[in-house]
């Protein structure tokens, strides 16, 4: 079993930041992939951000130059950190990784999300 804990989410005027982390531990033979989704209110869960095995990253076109995700690869760990952030990055920040566990079998997990608010 896997378990995701995730902090740094809050309240934030329009222009700040926040950085987002999350720390994966349990039955993570490697990991393939870790990031970021966010959902808000009446929207659909998108991804924001992904660094997948070997330090490609992906964005989404609305966080590209705001936004940069790094890892700490023997600590299992992902941060997220959100700059210029606008009133539309606001919402349930999920944590996600994506692994090979035991029989090297792949599994996916989430976080149980932490909100972010941005006031106009």
């Amino acid at each position: 079993q896997v378990q995701l804990v995730e902090s740094g989410g809050g309240l934030v005027q329009a222009g700040g930041s926040l950085r987002l982390s999350c720390a994966a531990s349990g039955s993570i033979f490697s990991v393939d992939a870790m990031g970021w989704y966010r959902q808000a209110p009446g929207k659909q869960r998108e991804l924001v951000a992904v660094m997948h095995n070997g330090g490609n990253t992906t964005y989404t076109d609305s966080v590209k130059g705001r936004f940069t995700i790094s890892r700490a690869n023997a600590k299992n760990t992902v941060d997220l950190q959100m700059n210029s952030l606008k009133p539309e990055d606001t919402g349930v920040y999920y944590c996600n990784v994506k692994y090979r566990g035991i029989h090297w079998a792949q599994y996916e997990d989430w976080g149980q999300g932490t909100q972010v608010t941005v006031s106009s």
